[in-house]
């Protein structure tokens, strides 16, 4: 007894709410030792993002990462760390805000958004319980990974299920795999790089880059190569540009064993050697900047470009809170709210019809189950 958790009874005549959770991979709570030690303790003693045998990855992590890694990737943190705290974690934020926002305006069901890292806080089970108490019994699970890969998206579901094997009553639930080939989103992406055009001017080359994956997870059936892949296509065609002046490559690989290829640093490499003389990264991978972007593209690979003869070099913002990214996204999550909510206007009218249920149940000395 004791194993689950419950909040409360069934109100007699209550509309429950519908709730989408959003979730993103997570962010150390400062750019501190401490604080990057904790995170990445948590971050890679996770099976999906590091798959090797548990007690060989238990040394590796505790003898050789752990005691080193934090330092470096607190000074990295550093760089991009805003007033109000990790710009990964600022943003998301206001997307999910955003969400919540366009959602409302569109139907009449009550709904809440709800933001949860995989890793670090807001944790996944601590929005979950936001959208319990909150009277959420449908939710819908987006992740904000585009590309449906085992160590983000996989990861997600773990973290939800975790949750809600200690909830009594558990909810109806959906989860969005990918939105990887959303004609929405794809269309997002292409006007944000137009945009940078029309102020700017024209590059010689658009450089797709996306996280890496180890390369024999896609050997064991992992689709996000091949996700990566068609949003590089859809995007080429909405741009209407040459496969040739729009390469696709991998970024931020970790470890010694052959990772999806090309790297993107190699690629800059050799892009500038060959005498591109400019050109614009994109990560069409990445819902919200964060250290990955901000840091390795934004900085670090532009000195490579720049270095390698290339002489001019730009990184084109993820689409954060963007108005046509959270329109996207607000889309992603509404098909997949499919007939758990009605249109908007509705919803006075099942207020009304609610409030007389539960004054009929009160007078019968009902009002409880």
């Amino acid at each position: 007894m004791g194993r689950f958790s419950s909040v409360g009874t069934e109100v007699h005549g209550e509309i429950a709410a519908v709730g989408v959770l959003l979730t993103n991979v997570g962010t150390p709570e400062a750019p501190t030792p401490r604080a990057l030690r904790r995170y990445l303790r948590q971050f890679l003693s996770d099976p999906r993002v590091v798959e090797l045998p548990r007690p060989l990855w238990w040394l590796i992590l505790n003898l050789l990462v752990l005691p080193l890694r934090p330092r470096r990737s607190a000074r990295l943190y550093a760089k991009v760390w805003t007033p109000d705290g990790s710009p990964l974690l600022v943003i998301s934020r206001r997307i999910a805000a955003g969400v919540e926002s366009a959602l409302r305006a569109a139907i009449g069901t009550p709904l809440h958004v709800a933001l949860g890292m995989g890793y670090g806080s807001p944790s996944i089970g601590s929005a979950l319980r936001e959208l319990r108490t909150k009277g959420c019994r449908r939710i819908v699970v987006l992740p904000l990974f585009p590309q449906y890969a085992s160590p983000t998206s996989g990861s997600t579901f773990d973290g939800v299920a975790a949750e809600l094997a200690t909830w009594r009553w558990v909810p109806e639930l959906r989860m969005v795999g990918s939105y990887h080939d959303d004609e929405a989103y794809v269309a997002a992406l292409a006007a944000a790089i137009r945009e940078l055009w029309e102020r700017e001017g024209v590059p010689d080359r658009l450089l797709l880059s996306f996280h890496g994956l180890p390369r024999k997870a896609f050997l064991a059936g992992d689709p996000y190569f091949c996700h990566c892949q068609k949003t590089a296509r859809l995007l080429r065609e909405a741009l209407d540009w040459p496969e040739h002046r729009v390469p696709v490559a991998f970024q931020s690989r970790f470890g010694r064993e052959p990772w999806l290829q090309p790297y993107t640093d190699a690629t800059l490499r050799a892009l500038g050697q060959s005498g591109v003389a400019s050109v614009d990264v994109a990560c069409p991978g990445f819902a919200a900047d964060c250290l990955e972007t901000l840091e390795e593209i934004a900085l670090l690979n532009r000195d490579v470009f720049l270095t390698a003869g290339g002489r001019r070099y730009r990184y084109v913002p993820a689409l954060n809170e963007r108005a046509d990214h959270v329109a996207a996204l607000a889309g992603v999550a509404r098909r997949s709210l499919e007939g758990w909510i009605e249109p908007a206007g509705t919803w006075d009218a099942a207020r009304a019809e609610a409030a007389a249920a539960a004054t009929r149940l009160r007078a019968e000395g009902m009002e409880k189950p």
